[in-house]
């Protein structure tokens, strides 16, 4: 086992991903100045301007073109600086990248891999610090991962390198400097394969991305408490786990949803109303959620901090739902 830090396990499976003659990575900023977080740092001039391609500020050009050379039989690698900037390519990822597979009756396919970096909490004000990540989730055609660890986002990304589906994978910007344990092996990670980070009896706690930290936290606290929490972290929305958390619900009784993302039209309603329809009888009450508050995200690091889910609020959920 090596221990590295998130950006590290990513900054890997992209050096890996390169063997391959077929993969380039393009994007702002990524080349000369090694990317807005440094994880390509070193590979321009490791493998040179034809396969590490800065491009101009212009999202819907970026995708586009990784759509058109994924249709022609390459598997290019596009960096979106934020998932913020991808409301300006929303075209190209929903409506051809997405799409164009079925659109062909399987004849075309589009094996692109959408980097980008997600969430709050870095204080960078109200239009960089949104996640999307649940919208895309919600469109037929794509698939998306949303690593928490070092272990999952390589082992994510390995599989997305051999998937000819459009895939968005969003890493949280907080957890670059997240440290794990990564195998020297070689490993892989199935999307749609939820995995439980702590195992427990008396209640579920459903997150993912940053959130599965702040579940392991809540966890921490309801054990001082003498309550056994099983946390459960996703990593991919789109395909997701449904079975390990309906079989969890079905011997917890009880469980809280959370994601960082606004309340209102989060995944935790798609997630929480699956409980609902599947699980009903095996409630002792009403699936708890959490989210981000319904407002803009605040510049101000105090205001900001109160809009994000933290563990105090997962606790309150469980105390109102649940009386623990």
């Amino acid at each position: 086992m090596t221990e590295m830090i998130l950006r590290e396990a990513v900054t890997k499976a992209l050096r890996e991903a390169l063997e391959d003659d077929r993969v380039f990575i393009m994007g702002e900023d990524i080349g000369a100045y090694g990317g807005a977080y440094a994880v390509t740092r070193g590979f321009l001039d490791e493998f040179g301007p034809e396969r590490i391609m800065d491009t101009p500020i212009s999202e819907s050009v970026i995708v586009g073109a990784g759509v058109g050379s994924a249709l022609a039989g390459l598997r290019p690698i596009v960096e979106l600086m934020t998932i913020n900037f991808s409301l300006v390519a929303i075209d190209q990822i929903v409506n051809h990248a997405a799409k164009l597979r079925y659109m062909s009756d399987g004849q075309f396919s589009v094996p692109l891999v959408i980097r980008t970096v997600t969430g709050g909490g870095g204080q960078l004000a109200a239009t960089h610090s949104q996640s999307f990540e649940n919208w895309y989730a919600s469109v037929p055609g794509l698939k998306v991962a949303v690593p928490a660890t070092p272990y999952d986002a390589l082992g994510l990304f390995r599989a997305a390198m051999k998937d000819d589906n459009p895939i968005l994978f969003a890493e949280h910007s907080l957890l670059y400097g997240m440290r794990g344990e990564v195998p020297d092996e070689w490993y892989e990670i199935p999307f749609g394969q939820a995995d439980i980070k702590r195992k427990g009896n008396d209640v579920t706690i459903v997150a993912y991305s940053r959130m599965t930290h702040v579940a392991l936290q809540a966890a921490a606290m309801l054990e001082e408490k003498g309550r056994q929490a099983e946390v459960i972290d996703l990593r991919t929305l789109r395909p997701w786990d449904k079975e390990t958390v309906l079989e969890s619900v079905r011997k917890t009784n009880r469980v809280v949803v959370v994601e960082e993302t606004w309340k209102t039209g989060g995944f935790s309603g798609e997630i929480a109303s699956t409980i609902q329809e599947e699980a009903f009888d095996d409630l002792d009450g009403p699936v708890a959620r959490v989210g981000g508050l319904d407002v803009p995200a605040p510049y101000n690091g105090t205001l900001e901090a109160a809009a994000i889910p933290n563990s105090e609020r997962i606790i309150k959920a469980l105390s109102d739902n649940y009386g623990i």
